[in-house]
């Protein structure tokens, strides 16, 4: 299913950031786990199994979400409660992706994603529920 970038929260949202970083993924519970080693997928939500227990949360993580705004040279920047979805405004050097969200983090990881992956995300289907539209 495709969803807009503009609109991915959550589990999506942070699956949507682990893609971009290439880091190896699983999906457990509803939750995005991170790390390197690939492993045989035991059960449905392993099927993009990796071998870790470490949640990914960068849209509300500052020390794995902040390291990628530093790196990015994305700005984060409070404008007001009068846009669609939250009073925050990112945007990448040069201006060539922007975002809006509720929060600092989840601006920014939105225009992330944008910037490497473009206004539209193919999810997986077991983030679809995640991802309250």
């Amino acid at each position: 299913m495709k969803i807009k970038t503009a609109e991915l929260t959550g589990a999506a949202l942070n699956w949507a950031v682990a893609k971009c970083e290439g880091y190896d993924y699983a999906i457990v519970d509803g939750a995005v786990l991170t790390g390197e080693t690939r492993y045989e997928a035991e059960t449905a939500d392993d099927t993009y199994g990796c071998e870790s227990d470490e949640v990914y949360e960068p849209s509300t993580d500052w020390s794995q979400g902040g390291p990628i705004i530093e790196r990015e040279g994305i700005s984060v920047a409070y404008i007001d409660d009068n846009i669609a979805d939250g009073a925050w405004f990112s945007s990448t050097v040069g201006g060539d992706e922007n975002a809006e969200g509720p929060t600092p983090l989840i601006a920014a990881m939105r225009c992330y994603v944008a910037s490497k992956l473009g206004d539209e995300v193919e999810i997986l289907p077991e983030l679809v529920q995640s991802n309250p539209i």
